[in-house]
């Protein structure tokens, strides 16, 4: 019910948009609220399943489940949604005022918006590997139009594209893992693989894809560029993909597969390692940041990056601490994200440098996002609190040296953390602010109230997130989360990353010429410009290709020759050709038939150096007509006649078609050097002996017994068609057919599209 209420969320919006577009905005957030409640419900009850057989021939099967894991990304994608749903629909108007954009352009934001919220429920709730995949690129394509909603903003179009690259070229190796373990074990289930798969090194190989995949959703170094890039989304966006739902996907697949990957010690470690870069490096950056989105986007790459250790660190503590964060981060860092947009509504500025003393003008919304920024930094009587202990507790069983990580990670989050929030409310300015409509602050109350009810009422937070964490470790969790007024090590830590957060934050200037040079270096020679260099390659090499096939049309039909010469010679050179190539007897009756061939031979050599055209038409006609003739010869006139039929038609089709053509066109034409003639030779060459290769070894093969037509005769009835044909189009082959469709369809959209621009005359 979650799954289905929430895909239909994002189609009635836009009808309802279509309609009036001031109604999608509450359509929208009426059905989150519904999702919301049938997942909280289903939850409840106990949850459910669902295993159908998708498509048997191919083991996939609908395998959707409500378990713990399930319900934690659920409730957030719907809850947060609703939250973001209210939030922009007095946003949106005016974000599209400001752009001088009509309001029926908001109808395909909240398409996005809530077709995002229904890919990411059944993200959450997938069983099988390939159904996880196809959520997956759902929500890549989502995020793509969601990120470039400002389509007429090139910078906008660029992170769009830079977004989706990223995390949809990412996907082709979960896809690829998936598909060694199902070639290993036989399954796309995961709760089957979790049982079969034993460690070693294909693993190895196949978990450490997958979770590139994940880190790479997650914006986890060296793949943290795009997301600061995606700021340039309107906030809604930003507050909902990048808190609680896109990102969220990243450490949810890794939450999934983690009975997999727990097996594997040196998944753990890349697990370690990568979450310990991203969290330094995310809360460095945000340091250095200026602009307020920035800021909260490099710290969301900080805030993921502690997920990932703790799934690295393992355990229960490890597992259930790295649920229970991301469900306070998703509160916490969307009502942020929702505060800089309100901030920079009322005020104009989005830099902080802009900014301060806000607390005078805007006072509910300095306690909500104080509440919420609290619950970051883990200060007690808020849920974040608690997301810290988590977190401390996981790494003090693995020693000294990653408890002192955990305190310099939680650190910088302080820091970062208060230089937001105190940067905007706290201090002198002479930024002014106008009054924001009560929509524009009440979601970040009503987040930040839910970040304090988790600190003072723990128990819900934490029964979800042991339910999703016991999830991840296939087994049951116990884990405790209370305040302890003692001097326990995780107090202990507490008070130290407090100090050492107020220390870094008092000592500003003795550090920020360094990580400002780590930021700049980091431009001039991080990932992010590896990725510049690698597109700007590969649209050089486009642009070549295309200008060496386009430039004529031998130009085109070479670019098909040649690599199919090449991909056919490659198909032969490793596939057992033993037997394959046989060579006959000549007999006495073969003697007509090498007659006939003689000028079929003659006439294709004589294609090669014809120039005349009318010449041209008439020998390639003559090559036929020969092959009609043998066919009559050897018993075949039906045969024999389609062949003259066909070749009748394509002779006056070719002599018509020069007709059209001025005989000025022609005979220049005509009269044209043949230009790089040992190219040509060379492409023809390939192309050739693949042809004549693969035509010996077919014709070498002896006939089959049984032919597929009885087959499919005999299966025609019970496919409920009235002949072959039909079956074989409808049923048989119905993929083919739905793909021709498809490419029958794009061709027709392509050219109304041309057709309304004006541009096919």
């Amino acid at each position: 019910m979650p799954l289905v209420v929430a895909l239909l969320s994002a189609p009635a919006a836009a009808a309802f948009g279509m309609l009036r577009p001031a109604g999608a905005a509450p359509v929208g957030a009426a059905f989150c609220a519904l999702a919301f409640g049938a997942t909280l419900w289903g939850f409840a009850s106990g949850g459910g399943a669902v295993d159908v057989a998708w498509a048997p021939s191919w083991d996939l099967r609908l395998h959707l489940e409500l378990d713990g894991l399930a319900a934690l990304y659920a409730l957030l994608a719907t809850g947060v949604g609703f939250a973001v749903l209210v939030y922009s629909s007095r946003y949106l108007p005016l974000h599209l005022e400001h752009q001088d954009r009509p309001l029926s352009d908001g109808t395909s934001f909240y398409f996005f918006v809530l077709l995002f919220m229904g890919s990411m429920v059944g993200l959450a709730m997938a069983q099988d590997l390939i159904l996880v995949f196809v959520f997956w690129d759902l929500t890549a394509i989502a995020s793509y139009y969601l990120i470039g909603f400002d389509s007429h903003d090139p910078d906008s179009r660029a992170s769009a594209l830079m977004a989706l690259l990223v995390t949809g070229v990412t996907a082709v190796l979960l896809l690829i893992g998936a598909v060694m373990l199902y070639a290993a074990h036989g399954t796309f289930s995961i709760p089957e693989l979790a049982g079969r798969v034993e460690p070693g090194p294909l693993l190895t190989t196949a978990g450490l894809l997958i979770a590139v995949a994940g880190l790479a959703k997650s914006a986890q170094v060296p793949f943290h560029f795009w997301l600061p890039r995606a700021m340039a989304a309107p906030t809604p966006v930003s507050a909902y993909l990048h808190s609680a739902a896109m990102v969220a996907a990243g450490v949810l697949l890794l939450g999934r597969l983690y009975p997999l990957l727990q097996k594997s010690d040196v998944l753990l470690d890349v697990l370690l390692v990568v979450g310990s870069l991203s969290m330094a490096v995310g809360g460095v950056l945000a340091l250095t940041r200026d602009v307020l989105k920035q800021l909260l986007a490099y710290s969301t790459v900080s805030q993921y990056g502690y997920v990932v250790v703790m799934y690295g660190l393992g355990g229960e503590y490890g597992a259930v601490g790295a649920s229970f964060y991301v469900l306070v981060h998703a509160l916490c860092k969307s009502a942020l994200f929702l505060s800089a947009g309100t901030v920079t509504e009322a005020t104009g500025s989005d830099r902080l440098s802009g900014l301060g003393g806000l607390y005078r003008s805007m006072p509910l919304l300095a306690v909500g996002s104080g509440v919420a920024a609290a619950g970051l930094a883990a200060l007690p009587l808020t849920a974040g609190f608690f997301k810290d202990e988590l977190f401390f507790a996981a790494a003090l069983e693995r020693g000294p040296v990653f408890a002192g990580l955990a305190v310099f990670g939680a650190a910088l989050t302080f820091a970062y953390t208060w230089r937001f929030w105190g940067g905007i409310f706290l201090g002198t300015s002479d930024a002014e602010a106008d009054r924001t409509s009560g929509v524009l602050v009440l979601p970040v109350v009503a987040l930040g109230g839910l970040t304090l009810l988790g600190g003072i009422f723990v128990g819900p937070y934490l029964g979800l997130a042991l339910a999703a964490g016991s999830d991840s470790l296939r087994a049951p969790a116990d884990v405790v989360a209370a305040y302890h007024l003692d001097a326990r090590p995780e107090n202990l830590m507490a008070l130290a990353t407090y100090g050492l957060g107020v220390a870094i934050v008092l000592s500003r200037p003795l550090w920020s010429g360094a990580a400002g040079a780590l930021s700049r270096l980091g431009e001039r020679a991080g990932p992010e410009r590896l990725y510049g260099m690698g597109l700007r390659g590969l649209n050089g090499l486009s642009d070549r290709a295309h200008r060496a096939e386009a430039r004529d049309l031998r130009s085109r039909v070479a670019a098909i020759l040649l690599p199919g010469g090449i991909l056919a010679g490659a198909g032969i050179l490793v596939t057992p050709t033993g037997g394959t190539y046989r060579v006959g007897t000549v007999e006495a009756g073969d003697i007509p038939l090498l007659l006939a061939l003689v000028p079929v031979a003659v006439a294709a050599l004589t294609t090669t150096f014809t120039k005349r055209h009318v010449t041209l038409a008439l020998v390639l006609s003559s090559a036929g007509f020969v092959l009609a003739l043998v066919y009559a010869f050897f018993g075949a006139p039906d045969v024999a006649l389609v062949a003259v039929l066909v070749e009748t038609v394509l002779t006056l089709l070719f002599l018509g078609t020069l007709r059209l053509i001025p005989y000025e066109v022609l005979h220049r034409q005509a009269g044209l050097p043949t230009e790089k003639r040992p190219r040509k030779v060379f492409f023809a060459a390939v192309a050739g002996a693949s042809t004549f290769a693969v035509v010996w070894a077919t014709l070498s093969r002896p006939a089959p017994e049984r032919s597929v037509a009885e087959e499919h005769l005999k299966r025609t009835p019970e496919a409920h068609a009235g002949d072959a044909v039909t079956a074989i189009l409808a049923d048989f082959r119905g993929l083919d057919t739905l793909g021709e469709i498809s490419v029958v369809a794009l061709v027709l959209l392509a050219v109304l599209t041309l057709l309304r621009g004006g541009r096919l005359r």
